[in-house]
């Protein structure tokens, strides 16, 4: 049995409808700020199916935000709704509602060969856990443990949020600034889109300019990338490597020996020059341990919807299996 899918993040939500054979089609993309809330663009999506379209029976959503009841209030937008209010209002016989990155850890066993690119050396090893991670609007972060019978355990929490520490004294004083706005400096406050505007701020104050206006997150990376401000090159420069050694700190948390993937809405739109940057330099810069992290292999996820792949197994009621 199919049925519908979404993945809702704090800028974008994603539609579509899952086969009886699996595959995922009627992929729909839409901005969140364009509806009121959840039920209300899910409505525009099943109403442009049109009349004659079979209405799916059962559901599953990834949301960018703990799950932990019946009322979903996404992280980095304002949208909030009930679980059992929108099944109901949907008619669906099941609605299954994770974290974003949760469904992209269930996909990634289904992952082919051309749907990821591997940054820097190591070999995984079979049977070993898995750690999953990505930036976009915010941080996401998710594993897959073995269990035991060819399966996986799926981690759901929120390692986004974890504490952000520096490496070196420039970091030192970059954070200090955030500090001073933020009070807690998360991962994602520095590792995500608006975390690269944060880089951005946090650097000219360090230096003592005043910007007269505050780049998007789409400038800082087309000028970090073409080389037109050196500003935004280092706000490029610093991102890439604390998720270096952010990725490094989940890999040595989990024993990730099969594998980091980094997917979101950031990095894979630009994987030639993440592949180019400090990443994996600062992944493997762990002192005693930076052996046993030259030898994980780190991927960029190039699958267009990999929340998708997870959210398909959810719908059709699959064991967590590769």
């Amino acid at each position: 049995m199919g049925g519908f899918i979404a993945d809702v993040g704090g800028t974008w939500a994603r539609f579509g409808l899952v086969g009886a054979d699996g595959t995922v089609g009627r992929i729909a993309v839409r901005e969140c700020r364009e509806y009121v809330g959840f039920a209300e663009s899910a409505a525009d999506y099943l109403q442009g199916l049109g009349p004659a379209a079979p209405r799916p029976r059962r559901a599953a959503v990834a949301v960018a935000c703990p799950v932990m009841g019946d009322r979903v209030t996404l992280t980095n937008h304002p949208w909030s709704f009930s679980i059992e209010e929108t099944r109901s209002r949907f008619g669906f016989d099941t609605l299954a509602v994770v974290n974003d990155f949760s469904a992209v850890a269930r996909g990634i066993p289904h992952l082919g060969n051309g749907d990821v690119v591997q940054v820097g050396g190591g070999r995984p090893v079979a049977g070993a856990a898995l750690a999953v991670l990505g930036p976009g609007t915010g941080l996401g972060v998710s594993g897959l443990i073995p269990a035991g019978d060819g399966g996986w355990a799926i981690l759901e929490g929120e390692g986004g949020h974890v504490t952000m520490s520096a490496a070196d004294a420039r970091e030192m004083e970059v954070l200090a600034v955030l500090a001073r706005e933020f009070g807690h400096v998360s991962a994602e406050r520095v590792l995500s889109g608006p975390g690269l505007v944060n880089l951005y701020s946090a650097l000219c104050r360090v230096d003592g300019d005043a910007p007269e206006r505050a780049p998007t997150s789409h400038e800082v990376m087309a000028r970090g990338l073409a080389r037109t401000s050196s500003r935004c090159r280092e706000a490029l420069k610093l991102a890439a490597g604390m998720l270096g050694a952010f990725a490094a700190n989940l890999a040595l948390t989990l024993g990730a020996r099969g594998g980091v993937y980094v997917g979101g809405g950031i990095v894979p739109r630009h994987a030639a020059a993440f592949a180019r940057s400090g990443f994996r330099r600062r992944f493997e810069d762990k002192g005693r341990f930076s052996e046993y992290l030259s030898a994980i292999p780190t991927y960029v996820v190039l699958h267009e919807f990999p929340a998708f792949l997870g959210l398909a197994s959810l719908v059709r009621g699959s064991p967590e299996a590769a």
